[in-house]
């Protein structure tokens, strides 16, 4: 059973970051998509941001350098995905629903890189895990198990009841969401009730990483407490095949979409795309727009439907 749990443990690790890259990869490669550009812009430089200005407003500005500011872009991005700061602004009710569930899974995923730290450093360093810095890792990894566990738990249950309840939430609410929610809680709810249930002699996380590592057959996991991991590892792995994958999404529809603005200028690259584009063949749904899958973007682009219909 032992080989089993680290076989499945590997291949979950291995379909999670393969997912992810495949989907990176998949949006970087689609075409370039309707722009917003509304300013101000996080990446512009910090005095144009101030009144919300843009780099287009510089005198013959497409001859001059252009400026990407990276902390502009972190002091956006950092409290966006840890504290969901949009969410806070535009929809307080759900925040206290869904923050709960996304900063337990960002405990979670914190104990998790503090587990690989310590069992890397229990194989390199025993010594130096023998004493403080072991206590240390084995409290802090604990607390944010734990306390991860209960947000992310609690935050499941509160999306949950929030779905079923609220018609205008139950209109989008599928089959697949309510299952992702209790897949959530039952799979945290067993790690937590099989750790905390282990027996005296029974190895702690620590100990279970450090084997995981060396692929030891000899350590011996608790029945429950090898059901919450596997599914544990079964969850990871499906995450990124779902449409909870929205944490890579989330970097394309910011940079690609709400802060490109990037310029489209005469040979450039930008050109180059959009000439490709304006050959495709669309076949959207929308009748009156026209793309029958025989004209061109450009085509229909430069035609008027509405105008079309009255003919």
């Amino acid at each position: 059973m032992t080989f089993f749990l680290y076989l499945v443990i590997y291949t979950a690790a291995l379909a999670f970051t393969g997912a992810c890259v495949f989907r990176a990869i998949a949006y970087a490669r689609t075409p370039v998509h309707l722009r917003w550009e509304l300013h101000p812009v996080p990446h512009e430089e910090p005095e144009r941001v101030k009144h919300g200005g843009s780099y287009f407003e510089a005198t013959d500005w497409w001859t001059k350098p252009r400026r990407v500011s990276l902390l502009g872009q972190l002091k956006f991005m950092i409290p966006e995905m840890l504290l969901l700061k949009g969410l806070w602004e535009f929809n307080r009710r759900m925040w206290y629903r869904s923050f709960p569930f996304h900063f337990g899974l960002y405990l979670l995923a914190g104990t998790i890189a503090l587990l690989v730290f310590g069992a890397i450093l229990s194989l390199f360093a025993p010594t130096l895990m023998a004493g403080q810095v072991g206590d240390g890792v084995r409290l802090l990894y604990w607390i944010t198990g734990m306390v991860g566990s209960v947000f992310a738990i609690l935050g499941a249950l509160a999306l949950l009841a929030c779905r079923l309840t609220d018609p205008n939430l139950r209109t989008y609410t599928t089959a697949g969401d309510i299952f992702n929610l209790v897949f959530f809680v039952v799979t945290l709810a067993l790690l937590a009730a099989g750790y905390l249930s282990r027996g005296p002699s029974a190895p702690d996380m620590l100990a279970f990483s450090e084997a995981l590592l060396t692929f030891d057959m000899r350590l011996q996991v608790p029945g429950l407490l090898t059901v919450g991991l596997l599914l544990s590892a079964l969850l990871v792995a499906y995450v990124p095949m779902t449409h909870m994958s929205h944490f890579i999404a989330k970097f394309f529809t910011y940079h690609s979409v709400r802060w490109d603005n990037v310029p489209n200028l005469r040979g450039g690259k930008l050109e180059v795309k959009i000439a490709e584009y304006l050959t495709y063949r669309p076949t959207w749904s929308a009748a009156h727009i026209g793309a029958d899958g025989r004209k061109t973007w450009a085509q229909v682009a430069a035609s008027n439907p509405a105008r079309e219909v009255k003919e």
